[in-house]
């Protein structure tokens, strides 16, 4: 059940009355970035040291950027219309893999950049998460926090209507 948010007056996820979904999986997603960090950061630090570490750091960040970035492009073009959604989805994911590409670029120049644990982290993580917010998505039927009523609350007029 979506919560009410006391300084807006209408529920989470929802913005001027519209479900926004992809914006409660993406804050899922970087939630879940949060919680395995300290894995990855740990395994960078031990295999790489510092360079590890803050390779991992970069990764992760970029990993919980990607996702909300994501989010916010649906959530500003389904607005608009299906046509520039399409076109947003496509392009979002144009510029923000140019936004990460530019990202690495710019950091590996840098004497404390090590290529493994960045590659490692942004791929694990990625994917990971992925499969891990998937999974709880088709569990739950629906978005997050949105699950469907038991039968012992379904009315008989909701089941004929079935």
């Amino acid at each position: 059940m979506l919560e009410t948010s006391p300084e807006v007056g209408n529920e989470v996820g929802q913005t001027a009355g519209v479900a926004t979904p992809e914006r409660d999986i993406a804050r899922d997603l970087a939630k879940r970035a949060v919680w395995v960090s300290p894995l990855f950061l740990a395994v960078g630090a031990i295999g790489w040291g510092s360079a590890g570490l803050a390779s991992a750091a970069v990764a992760l960040a970029l990993v919980a950027v990607n996702f909300l970035l994501g989010a916010a492009i649906i959530t500003r073009a389904v607005r608009i219309s299906l046509n520039a959604l399409f076109g947003a989805v496509l392009f979002g994911y144009i510029a923000r893999l140019g936004l990460m590409t530019a990202v690495v670029l710019v950091v590996r120049t840098g004497g404390w950049f090590a290529t493994v644990p960045f590659a490692i982290t942004l791929l694990v993580t990625h994917l990971g998460l992925l499969v891990w917010e998937s999974t709880r998505v088709s569990v739950s039927l629906a978005f997050p926090g949105l699950k469907p009523a038991p039968a012992s609350q379904v009315t008989p007029e909701e089941n004929h209507s079935k």
